[in-house]
C-alpha cells in the first residue's frame, strides 16, 4: 500500500464530486473537509513542530481514487517543514532542494564560497585603510585650500588698501601685481598635488572595488544559470500524461519563473497524484498558525492558489482533468441594470457583486460594457471610479469628458464621501475608530495586498458598529483614501479589526458572495453645484 495514500474512514457513503476543484476559486467539498479534520488532528500531535506550524504554514489535502477505487487522501505543506521537504505522513516534493549531493545544494556551495570572498575583500584592513585614508586625504585638502584662500583674501584686502593711497611707484604696484599672481599660480598647484594624492588612493580603492563587482557579477551569473537549472529539474506532469519543466510552463509569459514555484502545495498534490496512478477527486489548501508579517492569513482558513507562482503551473497540470469553472473569470446572466440615479451628465449604477467593473484580461462582460451597450450616445471617458469585482454598490459613470474630468478631480481632491456596508466574520468590540495600515500589492501572491509600513501606500479608514450578532459583526465603513483591498485588509488584518468580510476568499472565508456594498456616495454635481447624497441598501 503507498504511505502517502491515507484511507478515509467513512461511516456511511459518500457522493464524489463530479469535477475537479477549481484551486483558485472554490468551497471545500465535505470529503476535502474530512481529508482537512484528519491532517489537523495529526499536524496537532506533532508537538516537535509545534513552533514552526503556529508561526505559519500552508498545508493541502486532495482527495484521490487508486486503480481499484478506493478512496483516500494526500496530504502536502508548501516549502519546507522541520529543516526538511520529506515527511512520511506529506508527499515528496515536485524536486528535493535541499538534497545535499543534489544540483541546487552544489550550486549553492559554489556561490556561497563567491559570498565568502566578497566579504573578506569587502571587510578587509587594506580597504578600510585605504578608505580612511580617503576620508582624511580630502579633508586635509579641503582644510588647506581654505588657509590658503584665507590668506590670499588677507593679501588682497592689503593690496588694495596700499593701492588707495596712491603713492605707489610703478616697481611697487608691479611687485603687488606679481605677489597676486604667485599666490593664484601657487592655489593652483596645491590644489594639483593634493588632489593628484586623493586621486592615487581612489584609484586603489576602485581596483578593489572593481575586483568586488566582478565577483558580484560572477555570483549573478551563477545564481541566474543555477536558477534555471533547478526550474529544469522540476518537471510537472498532467492528466493527458503530458511532462514539462518549469522553464517550458513560464516560457509563454516570456519570464523564469518566480522563486518558490513548484514547492506549494497543489503542485505537489498533483504531481505525485499523476506519477502514481492516482486519480484528483478534490482538493484544498488552508493556513495553520499565526497570520505572516504584512500578510492576512487565518489560522483554518481556506485560501485559493496563488496566482503568480501557482497559477502556470496549475493551467498545465491540469490539463485533461474535468476541473469545475473559475466563477470569478464566469459572465453574469444577462439582467438589467439598476439605476440608481441618470441625468444628461452622469449616470449612478447599483453593480452587482461578481460582476466586474471593466472588463477583465480573461472577461469581456462588466458593468461598463454594459452600460456602453444601453447608451451608443455616451462618447470619451466613462468610468469616473471603480468596485472590486466581488463588491457591490454605487459606481459613477460620466456621460461626457467635462463631467468625468470633474468627477475625477474631486476624488482626487478627496472631496467625494463614499461609504460601504460590511458583514464581519468575528465580533469587533469596539463601537467606532479608525484604522490606519499602508498597503502594497503582494508582488507575489496578486492581486493580494499586504500591510507594508516601509514601503506601502498610506491607508485610512473610518469605521462605525451597527449591530452584533451570532458571532458577526455589521459595520459601515468610510474609506479617507483609495487603496485596492483597503476595506479587506483593514477588517482582515490582526493590525485592523481582525474580523474579515464574509464570503472574503483571499483574506477570509469563501462563501456565496463577498457581504461588502457602497451602500452611499456623497459628490457635487459638476453642472449643477448640488451636493447629491445617493444611496443603495445592500441585499445582505
Amino acid at each position: 500500500m503507498n504511505q502517502k495514500f491515507h484511507s478515509f474512514d467513512l461511516g456511511a457513503a459518500m457522493e464524489l464530486p463530479r469535477q475537479f476543484t477549481c484551486p483558485f476559486c472554490y468551497e471545500p467539498h465535505p470529503l476535502a473537509l474530512l481529508a482537512v479534520d484528519q491532517v489537523q488532528r495529526y499536524v496537532s500531535s506533532r508537538t516537535d513542530w509545534a513552533d514552526e506550524l503556529n508561526a505559519g504554514k500552508m498545508l493541502g489535502v486532495m482527495v484521490v481514487q487508486d486503480d481499484e477505487n478506493r478512496l483516500g487522501y494526500l496530504a502536502a505543506f508548501s516549502g519546507n517543514l522541520a529543516g526538511s521537504v520529506r515527511h512520511d505522513f506529506f508527499v515528496p516534493p515536485v524536486y528535493d532542494l535541499l538534497d545535499p549531493a543534489g544540483e541546487f545544494k552544489r550550486g549553492e556551495a559554489q556561490i556561497t564560497a563567491i559570498n565568502h570572498e566578497v566579504q573578506r575583500l569587502e571587510q578587509s584592513p587594506e580597504l578600510h585603510e585605504l578608505e580612511r585614508c580617503e576620508a582624511l586625504q580630502f579633508q586635509q585638502m579641503n582644510d588647506q585650500v581654505s588657509r590658503f584662500k584665507e590668506m590670499m583674501a588677507l593679501h588682497k584686502h592689503q593690496r588694495d588698501a596700499s593701492r588707495m593711497t596712491g603713492n605707489l611707484t610703478p616697481e611697487q604696484q608691479e611687485t603687488l601685481l606679481k605677489q597676486s599672481r604667485f599666490e593664484k599660480a601657487e592655489l593652483k598647484r596645491i590644489r594639483q598635488r593634493l588632489e593628484a594624492e586623493l586621486l592615487n588612493t581612489r584609484q586603489k580603492i576602485s581596483n578593489l572595488r572593481h575586483e568586488i563587482d566582478l565577483l558580484k557579477s560572477r555570483r549573478k551569473a551563477m545564481s541566474e544559470a543555477l536558477q534555471e537549472r533547478i526550474f529544469r529539474l522540476f518537471i510537472v506532469c498532467n492528466a493527458r500524461g503530458e511532462r514539462r519543466d518549469l522553464v517550458e510552463v513560464f516560457k509563454p509569459l516570456g519570464t523564469l519563473p518566480p522563486a518558490g514555484a513548484g514547492e506549494c502545495c497543489a503542485p505537489r498534490l498533483l504531481n505525485y497524484a499523476y506519477i502514481n496512478n492516482l486519480r484528483p477527486v478534490c482538493m484544498a489548501e488552508f493556513w495553520w498558525g499565526d497570520s505572516p508579517v504584512g500578510e492576512v492569513r487565518h489560522h483554518g482558513h481556506f485560501y485559493p492558489a496563488c496566482r503568480s507562482k501557482c497559477k502556470p503551473i496549475l493551467d498545465f497540470m491540469l490539463q485533461g482533468l474535468d476541473v469545475e469553472e473559475n466563477r470569478l473569470g464566469k459572465a453574469m446572466q444577462d439582467e438589467p441594470l439598476t439605476v440608481v440615479y441618470d441625468d444628461q451628465w452622469l449616470t449612478v449604477l447599483n453593480k452587482p457583486s461578481g460582476m466586474l467593473t471593466v472588463p477583465g484580461k480573461l472577461l469581456e462582460d462588466s458593468l461598463l460594457t454594459r452600460y456602453q451597450a444601453a447608451h451608443s450616445e455616451v462618447a470619451g471617458p466613462v468610468v469616473v471610479h471603480r468596485l472590486d469585482q466581488e463588491t457591490s454598490g454605487l459606481v459613477v459613470f460620466a456621460k461626457d469628458k467635462a463631467t468625468h474630468k470633474a468627477l475625477q478631480q474631486q476624488f482626487e481632491n478627496h472631496t467625494i464621501s463614499k461609504r460601504y456596508i460590511a458583514l464581519l466574520d468575528g465580533i469587533v468590540p469596539t463601537d467606532q475608530g479608525t484604522i490606519a495600515l499602508p498597503i502594497r500589492p503582494d508582488v507575489d501572491d496578486r492581486p493580494r495586498q499586504r500591510v507594508d509600513f516601509d514601503r506601502g501606500k498610506p491607508a485610512v479608514t473610518r469605521y462605525r458598529v451597527l449591530q452584533r450578532s451570532d458571532g458577526m459583526t455589521r459595520i459601515s465603513l468610510e474609506p479617507l483614501t483609495g487603496r485596492t483591498h483597503q476595506l479587506r485588509v483593514h477588517c482582515s488584518h490582526p493590525l485592523g479589526l481582525n474580523c474579515p468580510i464574509v464570503g472574503d476568499r483571499l483574506y477570509g472565508r469563501a462563501a456565496a458572495r463577498l457581504m461588502l456594498h457602497a451602500q452611499c456616495i456623497i459628490f457635487t454635481h459638476p453642472a449643477t453645484g448640488e451636493q447629491l447624497t445617493l444611496t443603495c441598501d445592500p441585499n445582505f
